[in-house]
């Protein structure tokens, strides 16, 4: 099927979460489903062969973007960073103490934000170090690092090298310093290409750069302007993200208390051309679209274990204050307060904050709709995996999709068209059972 745009009316980005990153949604998690996370660490069985995770949350950064909604700081002094981090590394004991992981060894590791280059290098090697006492990412197929460019030394890199990290994420978002400024960012253009420079000396086998599009001040020459710098660097793989606007960012109070900023985000119709663009021109230089955010350069590129891993039903260990998890089949997140997270593990438990036990049903639906957002599906894996044919139980999703010229189906494969690729986020909630339809996802 041949991928292309069609025209789509303009629609002011709102107040709001749009990105689907998991299901059932978050806002159905609750502490009452506790018992389930605590029971399947407890009991759960250490000989399955599902993969297994580990995310650390690094909650540090320079400065809030004003598109953030993490749970991030930026006030912590040394010895705060320091408590965090030993507390950190207390958590991911206290699981490899767990009966259900003896034995089972991480595939896959990820280092998220936050800003974990924010760390120096004394931090990040004794927490590794910490780490290593009771587990080890040796056997890992992929460590994933995050990188804020301004908070980078070749040292660092080195030292991020050392660690074991193979995939470094480097959080460029755009190559425009007034836009950066607008935007709350706390590096420039010119840290960039100076990181850049440090990170092809040392050698990583992967590295991504990240771009947003559509940030607070953007334009089509200088969304155009941003593209092809990026070209230049010739990243093994670009991941670009469509701005939204989720309650709990910056942009978001302001707009509640001040109204509309004198520069608006983009609507969903210039965002999404702009992405289209973006593939059309990296697609010209010979990169492949992987996902409805990301190209690769299939010359150098080795593949998205975290993603892959994930999007296939994967265990993942999450750790760090606010951060989700999703272990034998039931979701879980941690406290979201500093001062919880680190009252929790110093009193020896994990700090569960909320939980929901999936049935097998929903881990379908979970798997197929964020396998939809790489392109296409194939129904025969369902069948095989769950026992369910997703072109009858989905069928009348399916049929929408295809009249509104989203996807078609081609014997047991289900294929996007670019139109849907650039709209996937909202086009999944079809898929959802009933009574998660319309509620607020996070």
């Amino acid at each position: 099927m041949q991928l292309t745009t069609a025209p789509e009316p303009p629609k002011k980005t709102e107040v709001g979460s749009y990105f689907v990153a998991n299901y059932p949604p978050f806002s159905a998690w609750s502490p009452a489903h506790l018992p389930a996370i605590q029971s399947a660490l407890a009991t759960g069985n250490s000989q399955l062969a599902t993969p297994l995770g580990l995310y650390l949350h690094i909650p540090f950064c320079r400065k809030r973007c004003k598109f953030c909604y993490f749970r991030v700081y930026t006030d912590k002094n040394a010895d705060d960073v320091e408590s965090y981090l030993e507390t950190l590394s207390k958590e991911i004991d206290l699981y490899a103490d767990s009966p259900a992981l003896q034995g089972r060894q991480f595939e896959f590791v990820y280092f998220g934000g936050g800003t974990p280059s924010f760390l120096s290098n004394a931090q990040l090697e004794r927490l590794v170090e910490r780490i290593n006492r009771r587990w080890s990412w040796k056997s890992a197929r992929e460590v994933t690092f995050e990188c804020e460019p301004g908070t980078l030394k070749e040292s660092k890199l080195q030292t991020i090298r050392n660690i074991g990290v193979t995939r470094l994420s480097l959080g460029v978002e755009h190559f425009d310093d007034e836009i950066l400024e607008i935007n709350g960012r706390a590096h420039r253009s010119k840290e960039v290409y100076i990181a850049w420079d440090w990170i092809k000396n040392i050698g990583f086998p992967q590295v991504n750069i990240d771009l947003i599009a559509g940030m607070l001040g953007e334009t089509e020459d200088k969304w155009k302007m941003a593209v092809e710098k990026a070209m230049a660097l010739t990243p093994d793989s670009v991941t670009i993200y469509q701005m939204e606007v989720p309650f709990n960012t910056t942009i978001a109070r302001e707009a509640k208390t001040h109204g509309e900023s004198e520069t608006p985000i983009a609507s969903w119709a210039e965002k999404r051309a702009w992405v289209d663009y973006a593939f059309r021109q990296f697609e010209a230089q010979g990169y492949k679209v992987s996902s409805a955010y990301t190209l690769v350069n299939p010359k150098t590129h080795a593949g998205f274990v975290y993603r892959d891993s994930l999007w296939h039903g994967a265990d993942l260990i999450g750790t760090g204050v606010a951060s989700f998890g999703h272990f034998q089949g039931v979701h879980y997140q941690n406290v979201d307060r500093w001062e919880d997270y680190l009252a929790a593990i110093n009193a020896g438990g994990l700090p569960l904050h909320r939980a929901l036990p999936t049935t097998p049903h929903q881990r379908l639906i979970r798997e197929m709709i964020l396998q939809l957002k790489l392109g296409r599906i194939d129904a025969g894996y369902f069948r095989g995996k769950f026992g369910e044919n997703i072109l009858e139980v989905f069928a009348e999703g399916w049929r929408t999709l295809a009249e509104e010229g989203m996807a078609g189906v081609n014997g047991d494969e289900i294929t996007l068209t670019r139109t849907g690729l650039l709209r996937i986020d909202s086009l999944l909630s079809r898929f959802f059972e009933p009574e998660y339809r319309n509620i607020r996802y996070t």
